[in-house]
């Protein structure tokens, strides 16, 4: 399971297997950072009325407000995670955060739509540098088993509960500022961070060959953004589509499938070149273990539920039950609150347990909870279904995030460490940009579905309720999908995580100056 790299005797500074002084402040700052990668996600959810309204942004486009940033962070994380290794893991902390910074501004001024996209495809692509560095140097920086468990689960926290953190921010700002300051809200958080960052996080790198492998990240780019942008005119076509009245789906735009089609091409082309090149941008001993490659393929199934699940459930607050952005926010705090809960414990019981029951759990737990949302209605009360189904939610996405994060590092040894920790990152946040647009998909084509139903039955699919019915229809839909996503995350993790409670606590050593 454990992919050894002999250090080199020339890295300057290094400390061995002596674990590095100001490693709990180094965590407090670089997990600060994590939550501004999470977080901007879904924090202009709720600013999407507002946003789309400002800079008149149809219905159709809305989805790339998200998409946009979703696609590059996930397309350029495993050259992230490589620029990490052999840059400098501190050095590209600093570059990522300090773009990170200066696109979110360059977001909070947009004026159109075109420049609003460009931005949260810059906070991408600099997130792209900053989230892989980051969970690189905890894995560096913490050695001893009981440490890094407590590390794990600091970071698994974020990973589940940022989201739902940037609904309620975005919600607060929104309503008492300006969507810009979803935007904006960034740059003071990213100067502390790197002014804190100097002294305080250490610097490592990888030993041995540290070459870039640009074919494989022109493949694996290319690649997930033709199949993201076909699932994207899918979810455009199908909604122009009920928007007039015609009775089919995105699915027989050619265009659509020619993209997607073609984006499996390159990505089998990337696996090909991959498994040849003497130093590949994703080396196939991380992906091809078992239980890392069952990690890998579990977070990709979780993302594209979780994050379509926020998205939709943002609109049904707002323009199902009309809550206004800041209610919407507070509303969706109960996923924070389940994984808050489930976090803690998760980290406790993993090394008496073993990650695999907790995961499954994790998984069932999350997949009831979407399962409850599928019964939302036009006139369900929060506390009936939404409290219930989000605290679910919210459990699950804890107990599954501790151990998944653990486990899709242990192992990949100190050279890959970059690579492995981008790979987790890229799983999820390339199954968020396919999972919203297949979604949204799915979603449009209840809505068409239910619209024709009422035209056939005599009724008048202009009726603003029967259109309200209609959304809440396609929400319900999405809902129901995501569950099954996530209960397929959990069948994943059954079937090929092996890893047992022995393999958590073996750290590797790790060099660090």
């Amino acid at each position: 399971m454990r992919d050894p790299m002999p250090a080199r005797a020339s890295d300057a500074g290094t400390l061995g297997d002596e674990p590095h002084p100001r490693r709990w402040l180094a965590l407090a700052v670089i997990a600060v950072t994590v939550l501004l990668v999470i977080l901007d996600a879904t924090i202009v959810n709720i600013a999407l009325p507002a946003v789309s309204a400002d800079l008149q942004i149809s219905a159709a486009s809305q989805q790339w407000i998200v998409t946009a940033y979703t696609l590059t962070f996930g397309g350029f994380l495993l050259l992230g995670g490589r620029i990490a290794d052999f840059w400098g893991r501190k050095r590209t902390y600093l570059v990522g955060a300090g773009g990170f910074a200066l696109a979110s501004a360059l977001g909070g001024v947009a004026q159109n739509e075109a420049m609003l996209f460009g931005a949260r495809a810059l906070q991408g692509a600099f997130g792209a540098l900053l989230a892989p560095a980051s969970l690189a140097l905890l894995t560096v920086l913490f050695t001893d088993p009981r440490e890094r468990a407590r590390a794990f689960a600091v970071y698994g926290a974020i990973a589940g509960g940022g989201s739902a953190v940037g609904l309620l921010l975005g919600g607060v700002l929104t309503e008492y500022a300006d969507w810009r300051w979803c935007f904006w809200v960034n740059l003071p958080v990213a100067i502390v961070a790197v002014v804190a960052a100097i002294p305080i996080v250490p610097e490592s790198r990888a030993p041995g060959d540290t070459r870039y492998d640009i074919p494989g990240a022109v493949l694996i780019t290319a690649g997930v953004a033709a199949v993201v942008y076909g699932f994207t005119l899918v979810a455009e076509t199908s909604q122009e589509n009920a928007a007039s009245g015609i009775p089919e789906n995105g699915w027989t735009d050619p265009t659509a499938l020619l993209f997607i089609g073609l984006g499996v091409l390159l990505v089998a082309a990337f696996v090909v070149v991959e498994l040849r090149s003497r130093n590949p941008l994703l080396p196939m001993r991380i992906v091809l273990d078992r239980n890392r490659g069952g990690a890998y393929l579990t977070s990709t199934l979780v993302g594209a539920g979780l994050i379509g699940a926020f998205f939709f459930l943002s609109l049904y607050f707002q323009q199902v039950l009309g809550y206004q952005p800041v209610h919407a926010g507070l509303a969706s705090l109960p996923t924070t609150l389940g994984v808050l809960l489930s976090a803690g414990a998760a980290s406790a019981a993993a090394p008496r347990i073993g990650p695999r029951p907790l995961m499954v759990l994790g998984g069932l737990l999350a997949a009831g909870g979407l399962f409850t949302l599928s019964f939302l209605d036009v006139d369900s009360g929060f506390w009936a279904l939404a409290f219930p189904g989000q605290l679910l939610l919210g459990l699950g996405l804890g107990f599954t995030f501790v151990p998944l994060s653990n486990l899709a590092l242990v192992g990949a040894g100190e050279h890959d460490a970059g690579a492995a920790s981008a790979m987790l990152n890229a799983t999820q946040q390339v199954g968020a940009s396919i999972g919203t647009a297949l979604l949204a998909t799915l979603s449009v084509g209840a809505i068409t579905e239910f619209l024709t139903g009422v035209a056939v039955s005599g009724g008048n699919p202009q009726d603003p309720a029967v259109g309200l019915q209609a959304q809440v229809e396609g929400y319900t839909t999405a809902f129901t999908w995501a569950a099954g996503l996530l209960v397929l995350g959990a069948l994943v993790s059954a079937v090929l995580i092996r890893a047992t409670r022995e393999d958590l606590p073996e750290g590797t050593p790790v060099h660090v100056g």
